[in-house]
């Protein structure tokens, strides 16, 4: 009988089976740490934030002071291979001779391609926003990712930063990520690079220097037994900042300047003015060190960097700087914000519990601070829709504005500064020294000129001006032949 069993082919019982090779996913060989890009994120939504803020203000015709248009015109004949002419400081002034502030020069390619005070508006954001990479990075290599992060948050926030971006265009832009980058190579414990950091601070404004020396000896401090060849690089760069800031003061200012001598001297009190308006002062040292860090900061020796700007604001005559508004604190608070860090690396150890305790939770406190704070400074108004909105005579304002010609010669007053000095001569009003412009513009609002056309008179008797346009209180004035 035939088999019933079908055959198999041998082929489908095959001997014992051998695994094929698996080839093993390639390794990183250099792995990234999580949270790696949390400082450049931050940074570019604080950039988003910070810009939206400072062009919107613009765009609604809201500068705060002839700031804007002092340094566009600084930046517009650097832009042209000029000496940084600021004709608002007076016919043919030398910026230099003001502050000494070449580091501005930095944004000249910039403006030649985009000739706006909006390109400065934006690298002044852009600037303050990079501040919070080091500031972030540092607080997280140190302790650890979510309490880095939470301390960048708390930084970019800081009513400091806030308002400095508030009030238009300064130089100061330039220093607080310089401070920034240094004080985080020093907490890494690159001492050296800390001092090439800081060594452009020169650069940036005459008291800087000051600065570059208390960071050069905070350094000499931390290497005086680990490495004595940084000792003395450090100590040299405290006579280099201390030297740059005498020099500046007394050499080259002076011999930019049209009276031949540093102007802001007579801000400086003969007499001993360090209590005079002790309750300001004493507020601006509270908002500086409670909502900031919790007075942490003080245990740190990097709180020393602060104290050269803080004497010389508070030893000052004007009442100006003694407060906290303007942009006179930015500098200060990457300072506060890397003590901080380092303070809470030192009480980690403390023998004492409740100040362990209390640096725990420290980080969260004044993240906490700075949001809350932030319900009423300048970046609560990106929350409210009527930010958006074009003011209803904005359009009409620009419109007479815009009648004034390229290349003409202006005196005008703030409120039409900002939208004539990237292309037209623009004078500070009632200081145009002997010189007739073509045109004069103001915003009149609140009648405080009176009858236009005779206060034109007063400023020049011997020219005949009209009226060319008039719209919310804005008037621009042409002369007549």
């Amino acid at each position: 009988m035939p088999n019933t069993q079908q055959d198999t082919p041998t082929s489908l019982h095959p001997g014992p089976s051998i695994p094929a090779p698996v080839t093993p996913p390639p390794r990183d060989r250099h792995p990234r740490p999580p949270g790696r890009r949390d400082p450049h994120l931050l940074a570019a939504a604080l950039f988003a934030a910070y810009a939206t803020l400072s062009v919107l203000r613009y765009q609604h015709l809201a500068t705060r002071s002839w700031d804007l248009g002092i340094f566009e015109q600084a930046v517009r004949a650097y832009a042209h291979l000029e000496a940084p002419v600021v004709d608002l400081k007076g016919p043919g002034f030398n910026i230099l001779g003001d502050h000494f502030s070449p580091v501005i020069a930095l944004l000249a390619p910039v403006y030649r391609l985009f000739p706006s005070p909006v390109t400065l508006l934006l690298a002044q954001a852009a600037l303050f926003a990079l501040s919070a990479v080091p500031v972030t990075r540092a607080a997280a290599g140190l302790l650890g990712r979510a309490r880095g992060l939470v301390l960048g948050v708390a930084y970019g926030l800081s009513w400091g930063v806030q308002r400095a971006v508030d009030f238009d265009f300064h130089e100061v832009c330039f220093a607080v990520p310089l401070i920034a980058f240094s004080l985080e190579a020093l907490l890494a414990g690159r001492r050296r690079a800390a001092l090439l950091w800081a060594l452009p601070l020169v650069l940036v404004k005459e008291d800087l220097g000051l600065t570059v020396a208390a960071i050069a000896l905070v350094v000499a401090l931390r290497s005086r037994r680990s490495s004595p060849r940084t000792l003395l690089y450090a100590l040299a760069v405290v006579v280099l900042g201390i030297a740059a800031t005498l020099v500046t003061l007394t050499v080259a200012i002076p011999s930019f300047s049209t009276t031949g001598d540093y102007d802001y001297w007579t801000k400086v009190d003969s007499g001993f003015s360090l209590f005079d308006g002790a309750d300001v002062k004493l507020r601006t040292l509270a908002w500086l060190l409670i909502p900031t860090s919790g007075l942490l900061a003080l245990r740190s020796p990097l709180f020393a960097v602060a104290l050269p700007t803080l004497g010389w604001r508070f030893y000052s005559a004007d009442d100006h700087y003694w407060g906290t508004d303007w942009h006179y604190s930015a500098v200060l608070m990457p300072v506060v914000a890397l003590a901080l860090v380092d303070a809470l690396t030192l009480v980690r150890v403390s023998p004492r519990p409740w100040l362990r305790s209390y640096a725990r939770h420290v980080p969260a406190a004044v993240a906490g601070a700075a949001l809350a704070l932030t319900t009423t400074l300048p970046l609560s108004t990106l929350t409210d829709t009527a930010t958006y909105d074009t003011p209803e005579g904005v359009p009409r304002i620009e419109r007479a504005l815009g009648r004034i010609p390229d290349g003409a010669t202006v005196e005008a007053d703030i409120g039409p500064i900002s939208r004539l000095t990237s292309r037209c001569r623009v004078f500070w009003i009632g200081d145009t020294g002997g010189i007739t412009p073509d045109y004069i513009a103001l915003n009149n609002t609140g009648n405080w000129a009176g009858d236009v056309q005779a206060y034109a008179h007063r400023l020049h008797p011997n020219a005949r001006y009209t009226i060319d346009d008039a719209a919310y209180g804005y008037v621009v004035l042409k002369r007549r032949s």
